[in-house]
């Protein structure tokens, strides 16, 4: 897939593109009843969710072959990279961990709808075996500190684990190092001047 992320987008497949607008439409159906993303931020869901999710598909290396998602709410950014997953990785095996059993319903409902191979697992993240995972994903679910604990759990052995993160990034990466050791890159957000995507590897109890 390409790595650069404005061509990623503008070089999707029609298929790709009614996908993600399909799975809007979906989010936008569903969100009154089980609030999957805030009222406030339904106006500006393709760039503040889809867009943002977007772009963590495209940090991944391209021989990843098992996505897991932690936390996935409503579905960023693990529906998002399934529906990418499915015209640029269509080996990759997408895993969505979410607890709340309306949301995982959701998230089983639209896997279905839109004929992703995303599997839903409705359970807690401290409840599901090892994933082994190539690439594990969270975003908005805890504090870094709490994240690499589940990354140490679920990734396999050379994994990476990208986790967007707000303004305060720097911080949860200082107070993060007083209990992991990890190897971690910054990426500039493309949707959010102040947030960022960390890139980690490597990573090891202290």
């Amino acid at each position: 897939m390409p790595a650069d992320f404005d061509a990623a987008l503008s070089n999707v497949s029609r298929e790709t593109s009614d996908r993600l607008a399909a799975y809007a439409a979906l989010v936008r159906k569903w969100n009154p009843a089980i609030n999957l993303v805030s009222r406030n931020s339904l106006d500006t869901l393709e760039d503040r969710h889809i867009r943002d999710s977007a772009q963590i598909f495209t940090l991944a290396p391209q021989s990843a072959r098992h996505w897991v998602d932690l936390g996935s709410g409503g579905g960023f950014p693990g529906l998002v990279v399934a529906v990418m997953a499915a015209e640029f990785s269509p080996e990759m095996k997408v895993t969505l961990v979410e607890s709340d059993m309306r949301k995982a319903a959701f998230l089983a409902t639209v896997a279905r709808e839109l004929g992703l191979s995303a599997i839903v697992i409705p359970d807690r993240i401290e409840k599901v075996p090892a994933a082994g995972a190539d690439v594990l994903s969270a975003r908005a679910l805890a504090p870094l500190s709490a994240l690499l604990g589940f990354a140490d759990r679920h990734l396999a052995a050379g994994g990476v684990a990208l986790f967007p993160k707000g303004a305060t990034h720097a911080a949860e990466i200082a107070e993060a190092r007083a209990i992991w050791s990890f190897d971690v890159e910054t990426l500039a957000s493309v949707t959010d001047p102040a947030a960022a995507v960390l890139r980690v590897r490597g990573i090891s109890r202290v």
